[in-house]
């Protein structure tokens, strides 16, 4: 059985059978694939879903593609954008360029350069790990905002201790980096108090039950990361 990629992918396309045609190629590679047909839709869909990669048609109503990952990009810089588009004047390629795409495909856009555009996100999501300057954005409209070291859920703070607060501030500041026991040790509790692993066990239950589900991964006998 063919093994797919792990990594969410976010089509917008306005046009129903284009759609289907490179949804169904899509989901043949992996696993998640999500569907938008206008603009409002597919930003919608990313704040619910936190894909990995977009692939966005220029000329899709409400909101078009630049619109959109300019929207994306007033605090996200981590998620992967593949525009489908007919222009290559000057001036789209400059506004193209200031949105950080990985790739632009004129169209018709053939199966092999799409998925040579998908190969370079690939190797992007695989090499680097970039975090948002402002807030990073979390399944079911939950965010961290990093300026303050707020959760927050549909823009309303969530209540969290002091070690809370330390812990996540820890956990968000590298996307995927696992962090040892003693490291969350040292940064939460700065050993100047007793503490045990079953009170980091503790304080990761409270903080489970007021985050979407897994947000904070354990990883056995390492320590913990988290997942956005």
């Amino acid at each position: 059985m063919k093994q797919l990629y792990p990594y969410k992918i976010l089509f917008v396309e306005d046009k129903k059978t284009t759609r289907d045609n490179y949804t169904n190629h899509l989901k043949k590679n992996f696993s998640k694939v999500y569907v938008a047909e206008d603009g409002e839709k597919a930003y919608q869909l990313y704040k619910e879903k936190k894909p990995d990669i977009l692939i966005l048609d220029i000329n899709i109503p409400k909101l078009n593609g630049l619109e959109l990952l300019e929207k994306i990009r007033e605090n996200d810089y981590t998620t992967k954008a593949i525009m489908f588009t007919a222009h290559s004047d000057k001036n789209f390629l400059l506004q193209a360029v200031s949105l950080q795409l990985t790739r632009y495909l004129v169209k018709p856009v053939s199966r092999k350069d799409l998925k040579e555009a998908l190969g370079i996100a690939i190797d992007e999501l695989l090499k680097y790990s970039v975090t948002p300057l402002q807030n990073i954005y979390l399944k079911e409209n939950f965010s961290w905002d990093i300026k303050i070291k707020k959760l927050k859920y549909n823009n309303n703070i969530i209540k969290l201790t002091t070690k809370e607060s330390k812990l996540l501030e820890k956990l968000f500041s590298q996307k995927d980096r696992i962090f040892s026991y003693d490291g969350i040790f040292e940064y939460v509790w700065k050993y100047d108090e007793e503490v045990s692993l079953n009170s980091l066990k503790s304080m990761i239950r409270r903080l489970r039950k007021k985050l979407p589900e897994d947000t904070i991964i354990n990883v056995f006998n390492e320590g913990y990361k988290i997942s956005f």
